[in-house]
This record gives structure tokens, sequence and C-alpha cells, in this order.
């Protein structure tokens, strides 16, 4: 296989900018069809894309010999199914986060793969973005001495959250999504430090419906311990006035620390000598350098795994924890 020809399954708002084009901005990779149940939607999407073929129905796009991938981006209460569906299709799986509904759905996903051989990558694109690569290579030149812990601050207003009315957004609906903004937001903060510092070893959470304006926690906190002796402590709060809106991450070191929010472009270090700024042009396309990243993987000119299942796996054991 010289290029991969994909289709996507759930051409949403996510699909519009941060994912879709990089189908068809990467390097040998061709977007080729794009399914979406309304098929009004589906159609007008291909349109807008210049995409030739588009579906109302998944298990057609599934059944083109054509299409050697699938980009499954529908919320997680369809991950389970739509994943078995393409493992047994023989397609290649780009797969949204979360993995799954929950830690068990995972696994049977998981358990799937071994005797198959479909490659499935999560799209945790943060870990191939500019602004943390570069938090991971000052980690790996322990330019902050060694880590000593996390601190993890979420927090956001009732107001911060508009676009669907709550009776049509399928983030706080723990049905759909598994439990709430939480569970929308925290697997791309809780992969990074997966990333950045392995195997978790112990977690301990507390979660709440505390403004009661749905069925999902609004309030989650999160302890842990990493093997390497790296502790994290972490509040994802979805109720808090305007003015005290937060989203950022402290690494503490024994020399300095390392500090950056999840949706900016910078990474601050403070060290015992120098303090220092990098900043980052915004990418149009955020979800193009884990694509690019996936589709080498895919067509074997890379043998990593960009993100594997059983690193998915670990995020949603960690995230269970915490809102349990």
């Amino acid at each position: 296989m010289e290029k991969v020809s994909w289709g996507i399954i759930g051409c949403g708002a996510v699909a519009e900018q941060k994912s879709g084009p990089a189908f068809q901005k990467s390097v040998n990779s061709s977007l080729l069809a794009v399914m979406r149940r309304n098929s009004d939607k589906a159609k007008d999407f291909a349109r807008r894309h210049g995409v030739a073929l588009w579906y109302d129905n998944a298990d057609d796009l599934l059944n083109n010999s054509e299409i050697s991938a699938v980009y499954i981006a529908t919320p997680p209460v369809s991950h389970l199914e739509l994943t078995l569906k393409a493992i047994k299709a023989g397609k290649n799986i780009y797969l949204e986060k979360p993995m799954a509904l929950n830690k068990e759905e995972a696994n049977i996903i998981l358990e799937a793969l071994k005797n198959s051989p479909v490659k499935l990558t999560l799209a945790h694109y943060r870990r191939k973005l500019p602004v943390f690569r570069k938090v991971f290579e000052l980690l790996n030149k322990q330019v902050i001495g060694d880590v000593r812990f996390v601190d993890i601050r979420i927090l956001q207003s009732q107001k911060s959250q508009n676009g669907n009315s709550l009776e049509e957004n399928w983030r706080v609906n723990p049905k759909v999504s598994g439990g709430g903004y939480f569970h929308d937001l925290a697997p791309h903060h809780l992969d990074l430090m997966l990333h950045f510092f392995g195997d978790f070893d112990q977690a301990q959470g507390f979660s709440d419906n505390q403004s009661h304006n749905y069925k999902a926690k609004d309030i989650v906190n999160g302890i842990a311990t990493f093997t390497n002796g790296v502790h994290l402590r972490g509040i994802w709060n979805f109720n808090v006035s305007e003015m005290h809106e937060k989203d950022q991450c402290i690494i503490y070191g024994s020399k300095g620390s390392i500090e950056f929010s999840f949706f900016g472009n910078k990474v601050i270090v403070k060290g015992v000598n120098s303090n220092a700024t990098f900043s980052f042009e915004q990418i149009p396309h955020v979800q193009q350098p884990m694509v690019e990243a996936t589709v080498k993987y895919f067509l074997g000119e890379e043998r990593i795994n960009p993100c594997s299942a059983e690193e998915g796996l670990k995020t949603l054991e960690i995230v269970d924890i915490f809102s349990r």
C-alpha cells in the first residue's frame, strides 16, 4: 500500500476544521468518503470539502473496498460498535478520544485487535503538536531537574460552554459521552501526562454534580502517582464564575517549573538561574501532525504507533478512577 484512502464516520463539527482537511493535506493520504446519519449534512460536507463520496450509513462506507482506513469521529457511545465493525471489515482505524465509554468497552476493542492485522491509533493529537513536543523535550533534557509533581487546573464557567442547548449537547449526557465535559477534555490532559511520565501506579478521585444543570458530574478531583515517582493532582470544575476560569498545567521540578495551557501555544520555563518562554504558531488543522504520523504508521514507514489502543485504555482507566 502506497497511500491511505480514508473514510470519515461522523463528519460533524470536529471534522470541519480540526481534523477533516488533514486527511486531504497529509502526504500519501486522501479522503475518499464521508458518512453522517443525516444525508443532507453528509452530502453538504462532501460538497464543501471536495470529497467524492458520501453515505448516511456506516456499513455502506465500510463495505467500500477502496477505503483502507477510517476515522471514527462519532460520540463515544458508538465507538465500540463502529470500531468492531471496522476491524471486521479489515480497515485500519484512527479513533477519536476517549477510546470508548469506559475501560470495559476499551478492553473489548483491545481483545478484538489481538487476533487482527488491523492497526488502530487513538486521536490524542496533542502529543504531536509543537507546544507539547517542546514540553516533552524539556523534560527529557531535565531542564527543571527531577520532576516532583504536576498540578492541573481546568476551571470553566457555565457561560463558556456555549453552543448547543443542553438538550442537544451530547457531551453532558453520560449515556452518550461517558460523563460530561470531564470525559470530553480530561482524556487529552491525562494522555499527555501518561505520555510524559509513563504508566501510573496509584490513583484516587472524587466527583460530584454541584450545579445540577445536567446529569453529568461537573466537578472532578484526582490524585495519582506514576511508577517513576512523579505525583499528579488535578481539578476539573465546570461551574465556576467567569472571573475564575483557568486552563493551566504546571510541572514542578527540583530546579524549576514548566507551565503551559492545554489550549495555548506558549511554554513558560522558570528556573533557578534563568527563565524562558517558547511561543508557537497556531496550526490551522490541529490534528494534522497526528494524522501525518498515523499515515506513516499505517503505511509501515514508522514502526511505533503514535498512540496505541493499550495507551488509550490506560487513559480511560485513570479517567474512570477520577470520576467514579
